[in-house]
């Protein structure tokens, strides 16, 4: 692959709902170019993009893939984006670097959830876009029905500027309206051959024809005042004005195609090279330390935007140069951690080909194996000109499961076979929670879940098990109770004696601990004191109710008795935790349970069913506000112990058109009628924990 300009490459991102099509035009696009001798498929496993064993196993794409293509004079860099909502961390990340991006979607299908997400996402960053109605020779394929389904859910940006000639088994050519031609297509080869206009679409060719020139004169001010004196503008300035609208957003060329048998796939192309912006065309890169404008002359700046751990070849980190230009060997600072870098090899990746490259371009993205100090996110600079981006935004962990080894003594593997995913999935999330013992996994479903464990048993040969995701109760009093506790065992040799008298009251919430010493004339020497107050703090930690800690209590001791031989630190510590367990159990004790904060995002249509959902989950709505284009914005408190598992009913209720988030809020009394059901799985936990 030769080296190009950055006037003339494209950074292009792939995105739509799974099932679209997205691999499989990717795929189409390298074989037109001449990348690839044979279109690959996604059942059999030889599709460029999807490589990964999970993604021949699932039948799905399930991380980014990179397709660079060289077409006419330029090179276009695909990144083939997964389509399902639990890998969208991958989407997220592709259009950081994008200078354009391309929705595709099913002539069968429609619009789906996935296109209304990611379509605001990119209306957010203000990139621009095409949309290629794919799929046009499939059963039941309808132009107009995907047409109107584009209008309805983007209102007037959608603009056709193909149209397909036939549908389903008859759809065989394509007319361009910016060129005024007509390609035919024997779905052999992916290239065209010019055809006379068909007459049956002629009105269709004319209406289609007049709103495209229209739509370049309000591309570009000279041009509307043009076209506002004379009526027409010339082929090349109805290009130009295309190209400005665009760039700057107004509108989304709307493109048909059947990747599968090679129809207008060759003017998908044409249309990438002559209507996408070049990096030149974008706007500088800016971060903490000013901005980086996109051209050579500028000192060098670089941004990581996703790492992959291979693991025959090490952890390999893909970055676009926003300015300057990197060559093999060459030193940089990684200015997010302070680090100097040596690059070594730098090369293009081709799915999972890897091309060496002599150098990277500004514009260009490329490719790096073994950083030792660089991570997604991070920043690579000319260490005399630093800079700082900032780090991709990546969406939230909505579902939690707790893991273990299968094997006994496999947890050190287990962290860093972890650690190393993390690095290539920095959705994904894990911690060690003391409160419940157990190592919980975080991510944005349950097939991304799945997959992470796959991965883990492949790459690193560690075995997971999912157990029940303990909820991290509390117990605390409501009332108070006095007990006095004895520990004597004194039946030859040294023995123990204690004897504690203590009380046990609540604290107001929030306040904690809190261990009072009334004890006066010496009943028990200031010695053994500490020993008591430390006696306490084991009992609150192992609980009482159900093992989970207590919190907000007060614990007096104002008598007691000591025996001068038999008396020791142990013993009054294990004194002091039988009596507060047994004040405790007559103070009242109870359960309390942890409730979040929830932020829904929820279309106008399905508010009721979301409230209704909520409000049994023993949750309260606070509110409701109109948010963005047909959506509301619900706040709620929950339980926790209801919304574990929410991220799977929401997408059940909503068909996965409705986002959230959950944030810890506070602690509440567990209802009575549920407090025994919880002790009784807390003591059986307990003894499966034991055998």
């Amino acid at each position: 692959m030769r080296q190009y300009e950055p006037a003339n490459i494209r950074n292009v991102a792939l995105v739509g709902h799974g099932g679209a099509g997205k691999t499989m035009l990717a795929e189409a696009l390298l074989f037109a170019s001449g990348a690839t001798t044979r279109m690959g498929k996604i059942e059999d496993g030889t599709a460029a993009t999807d490589f990964e064993p999970e993604e021949h196993s699932h039948q799905i794409s399930v991380q980014l893939g990179m397709a660079p293509i060289e077409w006419n004079g330029h090179k276009i860099n695909l990144i083939d984006c997964p389509g399902y909502a639990d890998f969208v961390g991958d989407v997220v990340s592709a259009l950081r670097v994008a200078d354009a991006v391309i929705f595709v979607v099913s002539a069968v299908d429609g619009v789906e959830v996935q296109h209304e997400l990611i379509w605001d996402m990119v209306e957010d960053l203000g990139l621009p876009r095409f949309i290629v109605i794919n799929k046009m020779d499939r059963e039941r394929a309808s132009y107009t029905n995907a047409l109107q389904q584009l209008e309805n859910s983007f209102g007037k940006k959608p603009f056709p500027l193909h149209l397909p000639v036939g549908e389903e088994q008859e759809f065989n050519g394509v007319v361009d309206l910016l060129k005024m031609e007509c390609d035919g297509y024997d779905q052999k080869t992916p290239k065209g051959t010019k055809q006379e206009l068909p007459s049956h679409l002629s009105a269709e060719i004319e209406e289609g024809r007049a709103r495209l020139v229209e739509a370049a004169a309000e591309g570009d001010d000279s041009l509307l005042e043009k076209y506002l004196e004379e009526g027409e503008l010339e082929e090349k300035e109805v290009a130009t004005g295309m190209h400005a609208a665009v760039v700057s957003g107004a509108i989304a060329p709307v493109l048909v195609a059947s990747a599968t048998h090679l129809v207008g796939i060759d003017l998908l192309a044409d249309e990438i090279c002559a209507l996408v912006p070049s990096p030149l065309e974008r706007p500088p890169a800016t971060g903490e330390g000013g901005e980086r404008k996109p051209t050579p002359d500028e000192p060098l700046s670089a941004f990581v935007f996703k790492s992959v751990a291979d693991p025959y070849v090490g952890k390999i980190s893909l970055f676009r140069v926003f300015s300057g230009s990197l060559r093999p060997d060459q030193h940089a600072q990684n200015t997010t951690r302070g680090e100097d870098e040596r690059l070594g090899q730098i090369f293009y990746l081709v799915g999972k080909e890897h091309v060496n490259a002599p150098e990277i371009v500004c514009g260009d993205i490329g490719a790096a194996a073994k950083l030792a100090h660089t991570h997604t996110g991070d920043t690579l600079a000319d260490p005399k000109a630093p800079i700082v981006f900032p780090p991709v935004d990546l969406p939230n962990p909505v579902l939690s499961v707790a893991v273990a080894p299968k094997s006994r003594g496999d947890e050190d593997k287990l962290m860093a076979a972890i650690a190393r995913l993390v690095e290539e999935d920095p959705v994904l999330q894990v911690e060690r929670r003391a409160e419940t013992h157990q190592t919980v996994m975080s991510g944005l479903g349950e097939s991304h879940l799945g997959v992470v464990m796959e991965r883990m048993k492949r790459k690193f040969g560690v075995e997971m098990q999912q157990l029940p995701l303990r909820i991290p109760y509390r117990e605390t009093v409501r009332g108070k109770a006095a007990y006095e506790s004895r520990y004597v065992k004194q039946s030859g040799g040294k023995g123990q004696y204690a004897v504690a008298h203590l009380r046990v009251e609540p604290q107001p919430e929030g306040e904690g601990y809190e261990f009072v010493n009334l004890i006066k004339g010496g009943a028990i020497p200031a010695n053994f004191i500490p020993s008591i107050d430390k006696g306490v703090q084991g009992a609150l930690v192992e609980g009482v109710l159900a093992g989970y800690p207590v919190v907000d209590v007060k614990v007096t001791v104002d008598d007691g008795k000591f025996h001068s031989v038999d008396s020791s630190d142990m013993a009054f510590q294990i004194c002091a935790s039988i009596g507060f367990k047994e004040a405790a159990k007559q103070a009242q004790l109870t359960l309390l349970e942890p409730w979040v904060d929830a932020e829904i995002l929820v279309p106008d249509a399905m508010l009721g069913d979301i409230m209704g959902d909520i409000n049994s989950k023993r949750g309260r709505v606070l509110g409701t506000e109109p948010d963005r284009r047909g959506y509301q914005l619900v706040r709620a408190q929950a339980p926790l112990a209801e919304m574990a598992r929410y991220a799977i009913d929401l997408r059940s209720i909503t068909g996965g058109r409705a986002t959230f988030t959950l944030t810890p809020s506070h602690y509440e009394e567990v209802p009575q009628h549920l407090q025994q059901g919880i002790i009784d799985d807390a003591a059986k936990q307990k003894e499966e924990a034991a055998k």
